[in-house]
């Protein structure tokens, strides 16, 4: 067993850990920051399979934007800090349905692969993958920055309820 197969090991452990925190959690702040975690082991996961690009637009685009506007969202909305019981949930048939569609998946993968290795295709470099997003993919990423901007826009008008308020006339 070589290093990079402990640090897999370790790596997928605390990945597949704090990822089940984030569900069974009943603080929503608490639930955020496992995401953290979560989605931190899994940049670590890239980075140890090679993919050093994947890796830091995964911490850049999930931890450094998808978790910080969730947190925002959770300050915005004035949702409860503590914990919640609306949260709470029976976890017999979370877990019926988990190991399901666990089951089913694991089921597809063996079936659609055999265990037969494959052999890996030539290395990409940043260059490569930067000239393939911004050439042919340029419009995409224009399109989804203007979506995510009119959801943050719109998540603060939400959440202010004096904007867009009538003042009443004074008679």
């Amino acid at each position: 067993m070589t290093v990079a197969d402990v640090l897999l090991l370790a790596l997928g452990a605390l990945a597949v850990g704090s990822g089940a925190l984030v569900v069974t959690s009943g603080h929503v702040v608490r639930a955020g920051l496992y995401l953290v975690v979560s989605l931190g082991a899994i940049a670590g996961l890239y980075l140890v399979l090679g993919a050093e690009l994947v890796a830091w637009v995964q911490v850049l685009v999930y931890v450094g934007a998808v978790v910080v506007l969730l947190l925002f969202a959770v300050m915005l909305t004035r949702a409860p800090i503590g914990p919640s019981t609306d949260l709470d949930r029976p976890a017999a048939p979370a877990a019926l349905i988990g190991g399901g569609a666990g089951l089913g998946l694991a089921t597809l993968f063996v079936d659609a692969f055999h265990w037969v290795r494959y052999p890996a295709p030539p290395p990409e470099t940043a260059e490569r993958v930067g000239e393939r997003i911004f050439g042919a993919w340029v419009l995409p990423f224009e399109v989804l920055s203007i979506l995510l901007l009119s959801a943050l826009v719109g998540a603060i008008i939400l959440s202010r309820p004096d904007l867009g308020a009538r003042k009443e006339e004074d008679a």
